[in-house]
């Protein structure tokens, strides 16, 4: 799924104005009556208070359009207009006076913080949001701000149309307190950029896409620099296997890294590319490990180091399809000069993850040896060390993608929604969980990544692809050992069905429930 800017979705709502030969104002009516259906298909009449606050511009408008289809039929509606400026838009004033023949009782004028002391909203009552929406570019007024916390504090559920008031689409939150907490967000076309970053996600507990009829063309040719990443759009990339294809056609990977104590992380990560179907699996690792990895992982070939504990050179006289690189690794001198003398050398794909992103970050002209579009998985702390530090999310993504282009390479910011990066544009992961916060889950991905470039899939598709399985193997794993018991070994074990499910179909509700 496309997520547009807030400047595209403004072309977007004046294209289909004129191809659609409709005014703004229509286009407005529809948006609000979306929002009308999606309350009423709910609530089915039930008289809880709905307090409607609407701001001055459009998002306001689409509130007025709420609240009028809410009091036509039959609901308990307040409405308010938070009147914070001198300036309203011509699609508001048209609501304005149009929900002002519906109903006797006019909408409350709020310009400061006496105007709403008095306003009692109880627990069980329902707040609507449309005061800001995507258009805001400067911090609300003090007494808007006082507004957003009695919102906060009667614990009612809040409702925001488009974006929480408060947030801004392309930038940071100076102050917290001066944004709706939302339960419930009704994006309107797409969802916001802003729904999956660490910092600005906690405003929304919840979000869906209402289609307000955006032109069809506009949405299916308009480029855009973010994309949403589910079961629809991995799909697509899927490889099927031939029935008369052997394991030399699925590519071998090799996992480098391991150390004394660290032998595990290699386990992992080559259980995994096996898992995510690599034809052929060997690992580079010290002596230490070489018990342990064949009698653990018996599908796995084993090449060892001269040294005992950890890597000293790289030297091997097979043929990888892709080198995943890193995990249990360590950073002694030795093990960092042999990478150095590997890199030179190396002209196979690489996925590099741990403490092989944490000797890039110590010897930063390593970089430039990497191959193109080599992956490169770091969590927070690493990348930190690869970019520097950040302000805030948006300059966090703004120095990725300069490093991303600037040495050809992916970037996968793990995390909550995890984000691969290529050079300009971003791809949003949406499976995984919190039990996913776990030793080793890291490793996994690195595996998984690389058995499937192994297997032909672009540096790109694997490592979007490799999120999604990787997030939804735990998902599924998450039904079995729930958030606090879920390991990496799990994920592993539910691979095979995450790919299963890439094919299943939604289920169809049962005749009963259809009729009801």
């Amino acid at each position: 799924m496309k997520l547009f800017s807030k400047e595209q979705i403004y072309e977007g709502d004046k294209l289909t104005t004129e191809r659609q030969n409709i005014s703004s104002t229509d286009l407005m009516e529809r948006a609000g009556i979306q929002i009308f259906n999606w309350m009423h298909t709910r609530m089915q009449g039930a008289q809880v208070p709905i307090h409607v606050f609407c701001g001055i511009g459009n998002n306001g408008g689409d509130g007025l359009v709420l609240a009028r289809h809410l009091i036509t039929h039959g609901y308990n509606v307040v409405t308010y207009i938070v009147n914070c400026s001198d300036k309203r838009s011509k699609d508001f004033l048209i609501n304005y006076d149009r929900i002002k023949n519906v109903s006797k009782k006019w909408p409350t004028m709020l310009s400061c913080k006496e105007d709403f002391t008095e306003i009692e909203i109880g627990v069980d009552d329902i707040i609507v949001d449309a005061i800001f929406g995507i258009g805001l570019n400067r911090p609300p007024n003090d007494w808007v701000k006082a507004l957003f916390q009695k919102f906060k504090a009667s614990k009612a559920f809040t409702l925001s149309i488009d974006m929480p008031s408060g947030l801004y689409s392309d930038k940071t939150v100076e102050d917290e307190d001066a944004v709706v907490h939302a339960g419930y967000t009704l994006s309107f076309q797409s969802p916001k950029l802003v729904f999956f970053l660490p910092e600005t996600a906690k405003y929304t507990v919840q979000w869906e896409v209402l289609d307000i009829g955006i032109d069809r063309d506009y949405l299916m040719q308009t480029e855009t620099e973010v994309e949403l990443i589910s079961k629809h759009e991995v799909l697509p990339l899927y490889k099927p296997r031939q029935k008369f294809g052997h394991k030399g056609d699925y590519g071998h990977v090799m996992i480098l890294g391991g150390s004394y104590g660290k032998i595990g992380s290699v386990n992992l990560s080559s259980r995994a590319a096996l898992g995510a179907g690599a034809g052929l699996v060997t690992a580079y690792i010290p002596k230490c490990g070489y018990h342990s990895l064949q009698t653990a992982v018996p599908e796995v070939m084993v090449i060892t180091d001269e040294s005992d504990t950890h890597i000293s050179s790289v030297n091997f006289d097979i043929q990888p399809t892709v080198i995943g690189v890193g995990v249990g690794l360590g950073t002694s001198d030795e093990t960092v000069k042999a990478l150095e003398v590997f890199l030179k050398k190396n002209k196979v794909p690489l996925v590099i993850d741990a403490d092989g992103l944490n000797i890039l970050s110590k010897k930063k002209a390593l970089l430039k040896l990497l191959p193109e579009q080599t992956v490169l998985t770091p969590h927070p702390k690493e990348l930190e060390r690869l970019i520097g530090k950040w302000s805030d999310d948006f300059e966090k993504l703004e120095k990725v993608k300069a490093f991303s282009q600037m040495y050809n390479v992916i970037v996968l910011i793990k995390g909550a929604h995890s984000t691969t990066v290529n050079k300009n544009k971003l791809y949003i992961n949406t499976t995984g969980n919190p039990g996913m916060a776990t030793a080793g889950s890291g490793d996994v991905l690195t595996g998984m990544i690389s058995g499937l470039i192994a297997q032909g899939y672009a540096p790109l598709a694997a490592t979007i692809f490799g999120v999604y399985l990787h997030g939804k193997s735990a998902d599924i794993s998450l039904e079995d050992y729930g958030y606090q018991s879920l390991i990496a070994s799990h994920i592993i074990e539910t691979i095979g069905e995450a790919y299963i499910d890439l094919f299943k179909q939604p289920e169809q509700p049962q005749e009963e429930n259809q009729k009801k």
